[in-house]
């Protein structure tokens, strides 16, 4: 996915979609708050300016926050309560998010307030989509969110640059929050009653940090299936596992997707092989690729249904429903949802590295790889090849399996036991992203092996599309003739898989899925 020119995001509330984060998020594509929005939250605020002036009693108005619900705040008190709360809540620590889930998140705590169920002023909304359009990028810690209460920490420092405080990036450059504003020609604003709540109260980051992993493991598994064929062929694989009678018989989607894909990258293949030619069966990690890869696939769609219907949700608490006359205190900003989602894609995008795995160890090992030099070295003994590049594939995979330990089945209470179930759901897509990213990692080793593979066998017969494949891999790592050091290499080639979308790039060779 490439930006286009002068082009910007909408945001009116309700239409949110994964690729229009990545448009901002990757891309840095503008943004606009459309009119319908900023009506809506004029009329939110009008309501809350109400209440206040009738003093009520209201959560997170005129009462304090989480066990201090029932202390009641006077007037003259709201808005220092305000600032305090975004000051004490700023509790992150660890390494900052990356510059694109920062962004992500900014853009969907827009697109949340802008429902107009916060009772925050358009202006504060509008100066965090003019930060996003000038650069200025708020440094969150990583760590400190329990998902439930929604991300306190973490949007608590995203906040803070808003009022001038906390630090924010900007060309570049690490520096204070109000010298970023400075800089960028940005004036930051005094928040008032209920906005600091509003501000941090939600699940946008754990959602945006879900929508960059779940796009990227979208684009993994197509690219499993790409490493999957090049593999097939320089094992001589049996090409009537990937025929359609099989897999029409049982209608997942994804199976079918990912074996018609497979299909197709082998097309004029004069390398894979027919059923008893050679041997009766393959092993699992080649015959059974669609069904493995396929259910990743299926589960994706879940993922990124569940994301898509939370990036356009209204998660503060509480929520003002002005035409109604009603301020209502309940639970949206638990992280639930997205927590078993983020647990569901840790498991899926490893599983796509698993089979990865295995696959790679048939092309290495000399006694699975139907004649190839062992470890695919030219000069095996002197040079030890691909062996190491297989441990490396390995030890990851068996990392990513302790990371796919569920977060979402952990609580710890917290709040004097007033918020006593949390999601952990910002842990769980942390945990996420980092899998699919190892994942990347793993899947450019199998791309590796088997490119050297081919090499032995002849790339002149290799299929239609699995030449595409071939080709492009060989513009970023050549053979390995002599041993060198194929960490730069493994780096290069995971780069380039995740930020190419091979359906796209590939699509003047064969459609792919």
């Amino acid at each position: 996915m490439q930006p286009m020119d002068e082009s910007f995001v909408l945001v009116n509330g309700g239409t949110m979609t994964i690729e229009h984060v990545i448009r901002v998020a990757r891309y840095k594509e503008r943004v606009k708050i459309s009119r319908n929005c900023i009506k809506k939250m004029k009329q939110s605020r009008a309501y809350v300016e109400k209440l206040l002036r009738e003093k009520r009693v209201v959560y997170g108005l005129t009462t304090g926050f989480g066990k201090f619900s029932d202390t009641y705040i006077s007037a003259e008190d709201t808005k220092r309560m305000q600032l305090n709360l975004i000051r004490s809540h700023a509790c992150g620590i660890g390494k900052p998010l990356t510059e694109e889930a920062v962004r992500a998140t900014m853009l969907l705590r827009v697109n949340a307030l802008a429902l107009g169920y916060s009772g925050i002023r358009p202006e504060v909304v509008q100066l965090l989509a003019d930060m996003l359009n000038a650069g200025v990028t708020p440094v969150i810690p990583e760590q400190g969110s329990l998902g439930a209460s929604g991300d306190l920490a973490p949007l608590s420092h995203l906040a803070l640059v808003l009022v001038g405080e906390g630090e924010a990036l900007y060309l570049g450059e690490r520096l204070p929050g109000g010298e970023a504003m400075a800089k960028s020609g940005l004036q930051p604003i005094a928040l008032e009653a209920k906005e600091g709540l509003a501000l941090i109260n939600g699940t946008q980051v754990m959602t945006a940090i879900g929508a960059i992993a779940s796009f990227d493991a979208v684009n993994l598994a197509r690219w499993a299936d790409c490493a999957a064929a090049l593999t097939a062929e320089a094992l001589h694989a049996i090409r009537d596992a990937f025929e359609p009678l099989t897999h029409a018989i049982r209608p997942h989607p994804g199976q079918g997707q990912s074996a018609e894909n497979i299909r197709r990258l082998t097309s004029e293949s004069r390398l894979m092989s027919n059923q008893g030619e050679l041997r009766v069966q393959d092993a699992y990690s080649i015959r059974c690729a669609p069904q493995v890869h396929g259910a990743s696939r299926d589960a994706l769609r879940y993922i990124q249904e569940k994301l898509e219907i939370e990036m356009n949700a209204a998660t503060d608490n509480p929520l003002i429903f002005a035409e109604e006359d009603r301020v209502i205190s309940g639970g949206n900003f638990h992280g639930q949802p997205i927590a078993l989602a983020m647990d569901h894609l840790s498991v899926s995008a490893s599983e796509l590295a698993s089979i990865s795995e295995r696959r790679t160890e048939r092309l290495v090992n000399p006694y699975l790889n139907e004649k190839l030099p062992p470890f695919l070295a030219k000069d095996g003994g002197v040079q030890s090849g691909f062996m190491i590049a297989q441990y490396t594939a390995a030890a990851v995979v068996s990392e990513n399996k302790t990371l796919s330990h569920p977060a979402s089945v952990d609580s710890i209470p917290s709040s004097g036991n007033q918020e006593d179930h949390v999601s952990m759901g910002t842990i769980a897509a942390r945990k996420a992203n980092q899998i699919v990213h190892n994942a990347y990692s793993v899947l450019a080793i199998e791309l590796l092996c088997a490119a050297q593979a081919v090499d032995f066998r002849g790339p002149d017969y290799l299929g239609k599309g699995t030449k595409w494949i071939y080709d492009r891999c060989r513009e970023h790592a050549g053979f390995v003739d002599e041993d060198r050091v194929l960490s730069g290499d493994i780096r290069i080639v995971a780069e380039w898989m995740r930020f190419t979308d091979v359906r796209e790039a590939i699509a003047s060779v064969i459609p792919i899925n």
